[in-house]
């Protein structure tokens, strides 16, 4: 898989111990078939290295190496997602959360099961009033098994906020009957319902969206993405060793290529990340994003006409994954991207002062 770097001491502790797991259910990583057991059982262990994960921007997280501490939670966030989407969700969701938190300087993060919540748009919008919390949020992903979530919310001056709330008290109804996905099922995504529920504000007015860490957020979901389409393409590698021919070379190539060329912008965007983390290069990591979608669904497209039917219908792992990937990529958003991508652009063209005839030019 790419994206695996030996300087990673801490993927090889966790890879070792999510394996030590795999195992013991009588299972592989290569067919793996999960249950809602499993996947628990996994996000727990998951959860005991919160505090070992760098959090986005904290720079050189290995003087002997030089790791790059943001490089080193993308590769744990990419591991992570060629296993299972799913569990994916869940982990890059409460690594996020603590990274919020740490960044508006709140220091009492419980422990658990974290997840951002910010959806808007619901018709009975989130109202936070005297410390109580009432309205609507939907799309919220692991709504039955997190113990805190921190939700958004527009104030009187329709300025984000954040709250965090405790999701083991009374009166929050969980409304899953809206999620018929087939890929990415089993997220427990549901539609909450709070009445007067207990929460705590943090941060200040629209420091959530103002913030730099929005975007160095914004490229984990990316490595998530790009983890899962990496899987995906071990599988072709894997078909031609097997059975080499002209036409699984060539797909192969096709593929590499893609990954590779994606591969060196991450570590190009880690090291950005980390070596300028008071900006949030939202240019780069818009263009990374945009990117990796593409290539997503270049690869799936490439690895179906490459190796058939088979492994599409006789792989759990392979099949879940490829089930999985297409809606989990729907959290780009197209052509609005694009466009912001245009006018970053543009804004950067008139920056310019070294003498550069265009931005794109070496």
């Amino acid at each position: 898989m790419l994206l695996l770097n030996t300087k990673n001491p801490l993927l090889s502790e966790i890879k070792a111990s999510i394996e030590n797991i795999i195992h013991a259910d009588n299972q592989t990583s290569r067919t793996l078939s999960l249950t809602d057991k499993l996947r628990h059982d996994i996000l727990k262990t998951l959860i005991t290295y919160s505090e070992k994960i760098p959090h986005p921007a904290s720079g050189i997280a290995n003087a002997d190496d030089a790791s790059s501490g943001t490089l080193i939670r993308w590769q744990v966030l990419a591991y992570v997602a060629g296993m299972d989407l799913t569990i994916a969700k869940w982990f890059e969701s409460h690594l996020d959360a603590l990274s919020i938190l740490h960044e508006v300087g709140y220091d009492k993060a419980d422990q658990g099961l974290w997840a951002v919540w910010a959806a808007e748009g619901h018709p009975d919008p989130i109202r936070y009033e005297q410390g109580k919390v009432s309205g609507t949020k939907a799309w919220c992903s692991g709504a039955n098994m997190v113990d805190h979530g921190l939700i958004t919310y527009r104030n009187a001056n329709d300025q984000a906020q954040l709250l965090v709330v405790d999701m083991r008290q009374s009166g929050i109804e969980i409304d899953n009957e809206e999620w018929q996905a087939v890929g990415m099922q089993a997220t427990d995504t549901a539609t909450l319902q709070f009445h007067e529920v207990s929460a705590i504000q943090v941060g200040t007015a629209n420091e959530y969206l103002k913030r730099v860490g929005f975007w160095h957020g914004a490229a984990g979901v990316a490595a998530c993405w790009y983890g899962a389409t990496a899987y995906l393409a071990d599988y072709l590698i894997s078909a031609y060793q097997q059975k080499p021919n002209d036409y699984k070379a060539m797909y192969l190539g096709q593929v590499s290529t893609a990954l590779a060329v994606t591969q060196q912008y991450f570590y190009h965007v880690a090291d950005l990340i980390d070596s300028q983390p008071q900006l949030s290069h939202e240019l780069a990591i818009r263009q990374l994003r945009s990117h990796v979608e593409k290539v997503a669904r270049q690869v799936m497209e490439v690895i179906g006409q490459a190796l058939g039917a088979g492994p599409f219908c006789r792989n759990a792992h392979f099949a879940r994954l490829s089930a999985d990937l297409p809606v989990f990529i729907r959290q780009s958003h197209g052509a609005f991207d694009l466009q912001k991508i245009g006018e970053l652009s543009s804004v950067l063209a008139n920056d310019l002062t070294n003498g550069q005839e265009n931005i794109w030019q070496l």
